[in-house]
């Protein structure tokens, strides 16, 4: 199967909010995809830690300098701002304008805090919400900073776990969906693997009132809950770190519905070890009925099918991480820490690799990318 990469791109095109895109390079554009932009953290040969901006083209358009390795980068959905948001344990978050270079501000956490590594623009477009962990207590926080604002944030409230990671607006925009990982840490050092309680918890948006919370059954109490996607249905498609013994073998995905336990996916056995207790990133497809989730230590992507609940298949992406749907179902985008990226056509167990030209082929891209239409 040969992929029409201008098709791919029209594909791409209507996509203003997928999370995972790397830029890959195209021999024609056509006008409908003139402002796409890409954005990802991403680090150099020489340990040096950026986040980009670039077209389709890969025409790089920003390189902003970073004080440390990060992790999320979000797309403000009405004005030219990018959030990049610092690796746990973080300690900035920067908000850059993508047409002039500027920083517009850099948001530090309060004393005895630090950021998880995940942000998301309030739906106003006027805040910034971020994970974060209380230090002192181990609790974790959910915070409201204004983007023109001061350095206090204007709601701070519990996640109703420990390790926040990935958090996401419900599609109602009234709720937000919280995945604790539930592990203790000091720096990067986890200190309660025997006693983790993860979990996934629903909350009021304006008040962080605890709506839903769920937990793992006990025999599975160390599977991290960290990366997630919702669909237009509400279905929740979780992405697991089991922390576990190596020789164990838990499954690695899981599905949840609002007023249903959590719902643990199995791959087939070969493949579920392959995953190497690790999965990275978890995105629906156009449909929201395809979900694939990225396992980068086990060198894959899986596929699962919402519908049935089941396992699909598996693709091939060394060190792939980042995902990111397609206008096209069952079509997804995979970026890689080898500089590499790959269209993924599950349906025809097909890859169609997707280069990016020096310098930016020569960049480790970080966990997560955004795919966004330019504002004007």
């Amino acid at each position: 199967m040969e992929i029409n990469r201008r098709r791919l791109l029209q594909l791409l095109a209507g996509s203003a909010a997928l999370s995972a895109l790397p830029g890959t390079a195209f021999a024609a554009v056509p006008d409908t995809a003139a402002n796409i932009l890409i954005a990802s953290a991403a680090d150099d040969r020489d340990g040096n830690h950026w986040l980009i901006v670039m077209t389709d083209m890969g025409e790089q358009r920003l390189r902003h300098p970073l004080p440390a390795r990060a992790h999320h980068v979000a797309a403000h959905p009405q004005r030219p701002l990018i959030a990049v948001v610092a690796r746990r344990p973080g300690y900035y978050i920067d908000l850059v304008d993508y047409r002039s270079g500027r920083l517009l501000r850099r948001i530090e956490p309060q004393p005895g805090r630090h950021f998880y590594g995940h942000a998301i623009f309030s739906p106003d477009g006027d805040g910034l919400l971020a994970t974060e962990m209380d230090i002192a207590s181990g609790q974790g926080r959910v915070t409201r900073y204004d983007i023109d604002g001061g350095a206090t944030p204007t709601r701070d409230f519990a996640s109703h776990g420990i390790g926040p990671h990935e958090l996401l607006l419900a599609s109602d925009g009234q709720r937000l969906i919280v995945a604790n990982g539930g592990i203790l840490t000091d720096g990067r050092d986890k200190l309660n693997i025997e006693t983790m309680q993860p979990s996934l918890a629903y909350l009021a948006l304006d008040s962080g009132q605890l709506l839903e919370q769920r937990f793992l059954p006990p025999q599975h109490h160390q599977l991290s809950i960290r990366h997630m996607d919702v669909n237009a249905r509400g279905e929740v498609i979780i992405a697991l770190q089991y922390q576990g013994p190596m020789e164990d073998d838990k499954p690695l995905v899981a599905v949840h519905r609002r007023g249903d336990a959590i719902k643990l996916l199995q791959a087939p056995a070969p493949i579920n070890r392959q995953m190497a207790q690790y999965c990275g990133s978890a995105r629906f497809d156009q449909s929201g009925r395809i979900a694939a989730v990225s396992a980068p230590r086990g060198n894959l992507v899986t596929f699962w099918d919402l519908q049935q609940d089941r396992f699909l298949t598996s693709l091939s992406a060394s060190d792939g991480c980042g995902l990111a749907a397609t206008q096209e179902p069952g079509c997804f985008i995979v970026s890689t820490g080898r500089g590499r990226c790959y269209a993924l056509y599950p349906a025809e167990d097909y890859r169609e690799p997707l280069l990016l030209p020096p310098p930016l082929s020569e960049l480790a891209w970080d966990n997560h990318m955004a795919l966004f239409t330019a504002v004007s």
